[in-house]
């Protein structure tokens, strides 16, 4: 009995890949690919390859190759109205027409480094191999040239035939036989087609103005080529004719491509009628295949056609099949939002073993506890330790000096106008905020103008001569408290204040310097992924809990009028009553009667507008729309410029929206305040210091004891900000300098010091908000592949701006709930991408929900659930802290871990000396796996000569 097979449909293995058992074993196929792909590293890569596969099409005698489909790095088909263009979507392919291709390639014409420089050569080529291999007669050329030279009518063009694979399904319905089975033979093409045609050549020799501004190689990066597939159904042969053809250099062949891409590949398949749906779905399988990122580079360096079977081998090894009684074929499935590294397959082919355990094979090799338990940080060489007077500060200068030029040239670009203006209004808000903190705990020694100027001056040096400008100084928590600290000891004690802060501020500039030549820097290595978190997270959430706690003092400052009974309004009044009876105060207002000593008498007298809920309504406003807005490159909706640019500008946007919503409603919501007289915030001081005659000598020496405190909170701030900043996943290009950026704090420090300015030290969530401002993605991403991360924008030019703005401002008419909003933004946002954060979500997640993270996969989950609650617990103190004189210790704490952390390494370094001493397994053990290796090598080499 014989029954229709059904159609198992299968994912390509460059989405999804699983494995068999390990096997040491190792197939033929496998060890060909493993000599061919075995020296990856010594060649360049291969370019990206755009695929396009037309079909045959015919209406009475006309003839013509029409696009049906094209692949940059997922499938998109001409639609049946063929108006327009699918989604992107992933190739499901069926499993038959993956083995109808091997037995393609294996039976058909393979022509390998083919010198061709145009279409009808190409053509003449392959029918003269097809001849002289036997597979075709003589009296078929003209036909098989004929059709193959048609001219191609690309989806720019509008359509005026039907697909002939349309008419193919009624003739043979979705039949899955085998294409190699003989058929009657039909009519062939008359004779007077052929020599009554224009030309035997109907395709055009250069590209059409279609193809030349076609917007769609925006799409296709710059160093691509093109493959072709041509699939069709003729009535004059009653076998197929397949050949796959690489061109020894790729040649744009006229108007083979929709796009003026040279042409490498050409794959052509033309059989007899009825199974036009087999040939579409062979055409499918090979675009498929050339668009993956292994087979593609089989594809460039085969040697034979062994070679490509073994490619196809490989593919179908790492493919996935789905049932076909499970799953819809006509679902088209979504490009998945990251796509595996194809780095991991490739990897296979190495000389390591083959095998790999089912759950791995898609992603990276087994993860260590150190991915989620405490590991220290695999820093560059920016942090190793010279051991030479200056040898890390001379590092970094060498190191920056030939960006310098770049830094301020790359900054031209309209994404710095959206960072600058984001981070000017992040740094304003700041500066008052720890202005007026400062101004309360000093008496006004240092306030709000004092606060705008340092921040001027130390950030506008700092950007220009730093080692990494994308810093961002500021005034920090333990810097304020520890002047409150020492405001009150020099008042109690008799001491002058500023006097005794200059002293402070030029003992811990030289240690500062001292650290410098000394290397001291590069202890941040042994900070560990614990203390990174901890630190990051204790920032930001100090900034989301200054917002809400500057919004709920509104609703107190502020009451909402709950008492208001509207129908009682006729009873809402408020009189002055004068102390003299005989005068008449009603008409004054209720400023003037308190200042004149008049009482107010009326239920309306303790009325105020709801500025709190107005407040609430900019604060809470602000931060949903750049929340919004930020997300909008990711939308549907509109071109992708558009989309990127009103993601760039999303907070200036949503601060000028609200902004006019306030000035619109009129209501006196509280401004940001910021001084206009340029002078010092308390009176009878100057803008200068003098570090003598007003306290006794030995401050000037005993001052070095607070110093070294103040040198150690600076140097943590400073340094571990520095390696959130330039942490690999940032992909910083241009290199950082720890030890340039400690000397210009302390450089800076002195300088704040004589000027009676606050200190400044690298800002985390600032610093953070101004990397996510400037990052980069590519911009000629495949159709349906998510924009890929390029780096970030390093230069020296926003900052700068940023300062000298902070500088010469004026005035503003910013509400303030609406600065608010922007300080939380920065601090949920910086939160992002911190892993505690995401382990803490995981806790309130049902297994089923959780993530697809690296290390669920090879930790336990409690063991997770553990590690991410003693973190919870440390930052529940380190919370309790903050708020007192004991926060000034928490960088001493974190200097101690670290020095825990760089002797238990330099104790497992002697461990491990006094083993190597004590017998010589570990030697033999590295000797035998060298030899291994070798013994490897040599048997690819003999495989290849072979």
């Amino acid at each position: 009995r014989t029954e229709r097979p059904r159609r198992c449909h299968i994912l390509p293995g460059k989405f999804s890949i699983t494995s068999l058992p390990v096997h040491l074993a190792v197939s033929p196929a496998a060890e060909r690919l493993r000599y061919i792909l075995g020296d990856d590293e010594e060649t360049m890569p291969t370019p990206t390859l755009f695929t396009e596969m037309d079909t045959l099409q015919h209406e009475g005698d006309e003839l013509e190759w029409r696009e049906s489909a094209r692949w940059v790095k997922f499938e998109e088909k001409v639609e049946e109205g063929g108006e327009r263009w699918s989604k992107p979507h992933v190739s499901t392919l069926s499993l038959h027409s993956l083995f109808e291709l091997r037995t393609c390639l294996q039976t058909g014409t393979v022509l390998l480094d083919l010198e061709g420089y145009s279409l009808p050569q190409i053509v003449d080529d392959i029918i003269e191999r097809q001849i002289e291999e036997g597979l075709i007669g003589p009296e078929l050329r003209d036909k098989i040239s004929f059709v193959l030279l048609r001219k191609h009518r690309h989806q720019t063009k509008k359509p005026i035939h039907r697909s002939f694979a349309d008419l193919g399904k009624s003739g043979s319905g979705g039949s899955e036989c085998s294409i190699f089975k003989t058929v009657p033979v039909s009519p062939s093409i008359p004779t007077h087609i052929v020599h009554n045609s224009r030309s035997m050549n109907d395709i055009a020799e250069s590209p059409s103005t279609d193809q030349l501004k076609n917007k769609f190689m925006k799409k296709i990066p710059r160093d691509a080529e093109a493959s072709n597939v041509l699939v069709g159904e003729v009535d004059f042969l009653e076998k197929p004719f397949v050949a796959f053809v690489r061109l020894s250099q790729a040649a744009t062949l006229g108007g083979l491509t929709e796009v003026p891409v040279p042409t490498r590949f050409l794959f052509v398949l033309l059989g007899p009628l009825g199974k036009a749906k087999s040939y579409n779905e062979i055409g499918r399988a090979i675009a498929t295949l050339m668009v993956d990122d292994l087979f593609s580079d089989v594809a460039y360096k085969a040697r034979d056609r062994e070679d490509l079977i073994a490619g196809i081998d490989e593919f179908l090894d790492e493919v996935i099949v789905l049932p076909p009684g499970e799953w819809d074929p006509k679902i088209r499935i979504e490009p998945p939002k990251k796509i595996p590294s194809a780095d991991n397959r490739k990897s296979v082919f190495s000389l390591n073993e083959l095998g790999q355990m089912n759950g791995t094979a898609g992603g990276r090799g087994p993860v260590s506890e150190d991915e989620v338990m405490p590991a220290p940080h695999e820093l560059g060489e920016e942090l190793a330790y010279t051991g030479r007077f200056c040898g890390g500060l001379v590092l970094d200068i060498k190191r920056k000096l030939p960006w310098y030029p770049s830094d301020f040239y790359e900054g031209f670009h309209i994404q710095s106008i959206s960072a600058v203006l984001f981070i000017y209004l992040g740094c304003i808000t700041n500066a008052i905020t720890f202005g007026g903190l400062l101004g309360d705990a000093t008496d006004n020694y240092q306030g709000v103008m004092e606060s705008f100027l340092g921040t001027a001056l130390a950030g506008t040096v700092f950007c220009l001569f730093s080692g990494q400008p994308l810093i961002i100084l500021s005034s920090t928590g333990p810097i304020l408290i520890f002047e409150k600290l020492l405001y009150e000891f020099s008042k109690n004690n008799g001491i002058d204040y500023m006097e005794l802060r200059l002293w402070i501020g030029m003992h811990s500039c030289v240690q500062c310097i001292f650290l410098v030549a000394t290397d001291a820097s590069y202890i941040i290595k042994y900070m560990t992924r614990f203390t990174e978190e901890g630190f990051s997270s204790l920032i930001s959430f100090i900034f989301i809990s200054d917002a809400i706690k500057k919004m709920v003092g509104a609703f107190k400052y502020y009451p909402i009028n709950i008492d208001f009974k509207p129908d009682y309004v006729t009873a809402y009044k408020c009189e002055c009553l004068a102390p003299d009876p005989t005068l008449d105060w009603t008409q004054l207002s209720k400023k003037e009667c308190v200042k004149y000593g008049g009482s107010l008498v009326g239920k309306s007298c303790k009325y105020v507008p709801d500025l709190a809920l107005m407040s609430f309504i900019l604060f809470f406003g602000t931060y949903t729309m750049t929340v919004t807005l930020k997300k909008f490159k990711f939308s549907r909706y509109f071109p992708t410029k558009l989309r990127k640019l009103i993601s760039d500008f999303s907070i200036f946007m949503s601060i000028m929206t609200f902004v006019g919503l306030d000035m619109l409603i009129g209501l006196q919501t509280p401004k940001l305040i910021v001084p206009t007289d340029f002078k010092p915030t308390r009176a009878g001081r100057g803008w200068f210091v003098m570090p003598f005659g007003k306290n006794p000598w030995w401050v000037y020496v005993a001052s070095s004891v607070p110093a070294l405190l103040v040198t150690i909170l600076i140097f943590m701030d400073q340094q571990i900000s520095a390696v959130i900043v330039n942490r690999k996943e940032n992909k910083l290009k241009k290199g950082c300098g720890y030890h340039l950026d400690l000397l210009w704090v302390g450089v800076l420090m002195v300088a704040c010091s004589f000027m009676g300015l606050p200190w400044y030290v690298a800002a985390t969530v600032i610093s953070i908000a101004h990397i996510d401002s400037l990052k980069m993605e590519s911009e000629s991403s495949a159709p349906g592949e998510q924009p890929q991360f390029l780096g970030v924008r390093e230069q020296r030019l926003t900052g700068i701006l940023v300062f000298v703005l902070t500088g010469v401002s004026i005035f503003l008419f910013i509400p303030m709930p609406v600065l608010y909003g922007v300080f939380l933004y920065m601090g949920v946002a910086s939160l992002g991408g911190i892993q505690f954060w995401d382990r803490i979500k995981l806790i309130m997640m049902p297994a089923k929900h959780q993530p697809d993270f690296s290390y669920l996969r090879h930790v336990p989950l409690r063991r997770v659930h553990l590690f991410t609650l003693v973190q919870i617990v440390c930052l529940a103190v380190l919370w309790i802290l903050k708020s007192t004189f004991l926060a000034i210790i928490f960088p001493v704490m974190i200097l101690g871990l670290m020095v825990k952390e760089k002797k238990k390494k330099e104790d497992e370094k002697k461990n491990t000396k006094k083993d190597k001493k004590k017998g010589k397994g570990g030697d033999d053990s590295e000797d035998v796996s060298v030899l291994v290796v070798r013994l490897l090598k040599e048997r690819r080499r003999l495989l290849g000569l072979k």
